[in-house]
């Protein structure tokens, strides 16, 4: 049901009738878990934190926005999802810093990289259909 309400709200983007909605959903979940793996991390209060919590808050907003599209345009949206990548990036090098010794911090870095992945395959398929 929640998709099927997400499909009619992505329709109303320009350009965007044709929205791949089983990747827009792996990529809220990629986000929804990186956020989670990120808040965990950055309790840890190692150097990695600050990066953590931005992280934690990006994926937060990628997510919340891909709930709610109205008013979004294709080229916002993959706007977000760059920025969504970069601070995963960020993110998981301060973490792979420390992945050695920190399992936390290993999670969290291999979340991340789950992240980017899900947030550039949604982007390639949008841009397909620009």
């Amino acid at each position: 049901m929640m998709m099927d309400m997400m499909s009619k709200d992505g329709m109303s983007m320009p350009g965007m009738s044709t929205m791949d909605m089983s990747l827009m959903q792996a990529c809220m979940d990629a986000c929804s878990a990186c956020e989670q793996a990120c808040t965990v991390c950055s309790t840890q209060m190692m150097s990695c934190a600050p990066a953590c919590m931005n992280c934690a808050d990006m994926c937060n907003t990628m997510m919340r926005s891909m709930l709610r599209m109205q008013g979004m345009t294709s080229e916002v949206m993959m706007s977000m999802l760059d920025a969504c990548m970069a601070m995963c990036q960020m993110c998981m090098d301060e973490c792979m810093a420390h992945a050695d010794d920190s399992e936390v911090c290993k999670m969290c870095a291999q979340s991340c990289k789950a992240c980017m992945d899900a947030c550039m395959a949604l982007k390639n398929s949008m841009m397909k259909m620009a």
